[in-house]
Parts: C-alpha cells; structure tokens; sequence
C-alpha cells in the first residue's frame, strides 16, 4: 500500500512541476538570470511549496514516522561545514549551467526532452563518483 502512496504523491509533485512550468529548464534559468529579463514565477512556486510542507515537516521533527508507523531517519549534524558549503556550490553550479535538478529531470523525461537523460546520466555518474570517494 505504502508503494501506491508513493507513486500517487510523485505523480502528483510531477504533475505539479508540469504544470507550474518548472520542469521547463528555460524557465529556472529565467529565474536564475536576476540582471537579464528575471522571471520571478519560480520563487512564488517555491514559496507555495514551502507554505504547504511547514506543517508535515514540524510533524515529522516532533514524531519522525511516517504514515505507517516506519521510523524517519533525520539528518543529526547540524554544523555548517566544508562538504555542505562544496556540495551546494556543486550543486547550485549544476542547477545554474543546466537549468535543471534531479526531480524536474525525471518529469522532463515525461514531457518527451531527450536532453534530460544525459543530465540523468551525469547525474548519476557524481553520485557513483561520491561513493567511490566517500567509501575511501
């Protein structure tokens, strides 16, 4: 049952994203371009998102379960520190250059961009990358 759970909600995030327009690589790179012709759509999406998730997020730091009882594993390191300052800059360079992040890549797919699949590609290929170095 759990897994129906999860494809109806990302089916609805996905849905979501599509609509919005914030699958479409051209429309986060609008944003991202605050001295050109900014588009501002993205932080209204963002905002909206984050006034939806407050509430199951402060439930989850209170009672870490989910809806059927499995425990929740939540971050414990709280220090700002040269992997998480170097992972965000990676990460925000990436977001940046493509236009893209991991979950606007799947949808993008969805929508018929055989472009995504080589950012799904790198993609996975840092995260292969990351193991090798964070299991040496």
């Amino acid at each position: 049952m759990k897994n129906v759970f999860a494809f109806i909600f990302g089916s609805l995030f996905a849905l979501g994203l599509m609509i919005s327009g914030m699958s479409n690589p051209e429309k986060v790179l609008g944003f991202l371009d605050i001295f050109g012709q900014w588009d501002i759509s993205l932080m209204f999406v963002m905002i909206g998102a984050i006034a939806i998730a407050i509430i199951p997020f402060q439930k989850a730091i209170r009672n870490p379960k989910t809806l059927f009882g499995e425990k929740i594993s939540l971050p414990t390191n709280t220090q700002i520190d040269k992997k998480l300052i170097l992972g965000a800059v990676i990460f925000g360079v990436g977001w940046g250059i493509a236009g893209i992040c991991p979950a606007p890549a799947i949808t993008l797919i969805g929508l018929g961009y055989s472009e995504a699949w080589y950012f799904i590609a790198s993609m996975l290929l840092g995260i292969f990358i990351h193991r090798l170095w964070a299991e040496r």
